[in-house]
């Protein structure tokens, strides 16, 4: 959501509470912003602590993560994918460059820019053992 919205929503909220209640529309409409923002808090907590608990840079499956990628996607959406913090790829460059990799070695590569997936990579490891003819 952008955040000239939400403040817009939160000045009609008071504003309608005050227009329709009073006072105590102003305190049910203050009431409701704090409760929105403890959600909102909570649900960054819980990414946040899932993705510290696991290694970082490494994911379950690079490839499906490739294929739910999108262009604008929020950083702690693309955290909830890979449940870990990526390892940074580079120096302090714009767009800022994450990777995650998975047990095979594929390794995906996202540009972020302002906290936003601005595009990604996906490197397939090479396969070290060479295929057995079939019988």
């Amino acid at each position: 959501m952008n955040a000239a919205l939400g403040w817009a929503l939160a000045v009609a909220a008071v504003a309608v509470g005050y227009a329709v209640y009073g006072w105590a529309g102003v305190v049910l409409a203050f009431s409701v912003i704090v409760f929105w923002l403890l959600l909102q808090f909570s649900r960054a907590l819980r990414v946040l602590r899932t993705a510290g608990s696991s290694p970082v840079g490494s994911m379950a499956n690079a490839v499906m993560f490739n294929a739910k990628l999108s262009k604008g996607m929020r950083l702690p959406d693309v955290l909830k994918l890979t449940r870990s913090l990526g390892r940074r790829i580079g120096d302090s460059e714009t767009p800022e460059v994450w990777a995650w990799a998975d047990e095979s070695g594929d390794e995906v590569q996202v540009q972020l820019q302002g906290g936003h997936v601005v595009g990604w990579q996906l490197a397939r490891a090479a396969s070290s053992s060479a295929q057995a003819p079939a019988a």
